[in-house]
């Protein structure tokens, strides 16, 4: 039996370099749920760890007819109330607005036989065995990003800010507009890896 990984399955998505770049992103399906505020909240832990109890309850649902499957990178699209926060950009927004302000959609990326039917039966489980109610926000979200453009972001999210500034200035270089959220991907464990050594992709889609 194979063991799908999507991270060696599909490198493009789950790769950046440390100077920005343009890619095109296709259609995606994926664990979502949504919340809002601060990260270091333990609201925040409490949904990372609904999703992922559902993920895994996915897995060894499939991993029980030979379809087994590593369980994806945490990802997570990040916005706030642009009416509110005016005139805020790529530079800015990270550190400008409060953290309390951020409104996010954290994600697990799924593999393609992974139904939105599969979903809706794991989460009910989770909810009546494990007793996690939040597992009952959990959905089946797809996306397609399209263009995009992106960097990968060494070391502390305190330090973002300056490698967005990077980003930022590419995109106005190239003229190009605002087309979606701001994404990240978390390659490293946030709550294992020491801070220096965490490894995020941020992701533009832009037009």
């Amino acid at each position: 039996m194979t063991k799908i990984d999507l991270a060696k399955k599909d490198k493009a998505y789950y790769t950046a370099g440390i100077t920005p770049e343009i890619t095109e992103i296709g259609e995606c399906s994926y664990l979502s749920l949504t919340g809002k505020g601060d990260p270091s909240d333990k609201a925040f832990a409490e949904n990372i760890e609904a999703l992922y109890s559902v993920a895994y309850k996915i897995k060894f649902a499939f991993k029980a007819i030979d379809k087994d499957f590593v369980v994806a990178k945490l990802e997570g699209l990040w916005w706030y109330d642009e009416e509110r926060f005016p005139g805020k950009n790529y530079k800015t927004a990270s550190s400008d607005v409060p953290r309390s302000e951020w409104e996010y959609r954290l994600l697990i990326r799924l593999p393609d036989f992974v139904t939105a039917n599969d979903v809706a039966i794991a989460k009910e489980i989770v909810v009546q065995n494990k007793g996690l109610k939040k597992a009952a926000t959990v959905g089946y979200y797809t996306m397609k990003e399209g263009k995009c453009v992106q960097i990968l972001h060494i070391g502390p999210f305190a330090n973002e800010p300056a490698t967005l500034e990077i980003l930022g200035t590419f995109i106005e270089k190239h003229r190009f507009a605002k087309n979606g959220l701001h994404h990240e991907i978390y390659l490293s464990d946030f709550r294992k890896t020491a801070p220096e050594k965490l490894k995020t992709i941020l992701r533009e889609p832009v037009k």
